[in-house]
């Protein structure tokens, strides 16, 4: 059974920075794609970025140049690393994963519990 728990969240102020971490257990990490996606109060789910297990990643256009992905599979694990975060990136992130090969918005059936990113004025 696939798990994935993910971390990291917390209240910043704008123009700060965090790194949410999620750990991913129960099958191997061949061609899994792992991602993040989010939501905010009143909104969508948003998608916000993806890698694949060939290092390949997509991005949210909101997000490009402020957010980066990355994994280490030798600890099943994936960060994103948040920067010159602004109020209207308050949501909860969820992380999620997916068997396939590309970096994009669509067909995540694998979900963490979500963690909460909240950034003050």
């Amino acid at each position: 059974q696939v798990q994935l728990v993910d971390s990291g969240g917390g209240l910043v102020q704008a123009g700060g920075s965090l790194r949410l971490s999620c750990e991913f257990s129960g099958r191997t990490l061949t061609d899994v794609v792992m991602g993040w996606v989010r939501q905010a109060p009143g909104k969508e789910r948003e998608f916000v970025s993806a890698i694949t297990s060939s290092g390949n990643t997509g991005y949210a256009d909101s997000v490009k140049g402020r957010f980066t992905i990355s994994r280490d599979d030798s600890k099943n694990t994936m960060y994103l690393q948040m920067r010159l975060l602004k109020v209207e990136d308050t949501a909860v992130y969820y992380c999620v994963a997916k068997y396939g090969f590309y970096a994009d918005e669509r067909g995540y059936n694998y979900w963490g519990q979500g963690t909460q990113v909240t950034v003050s004025n």
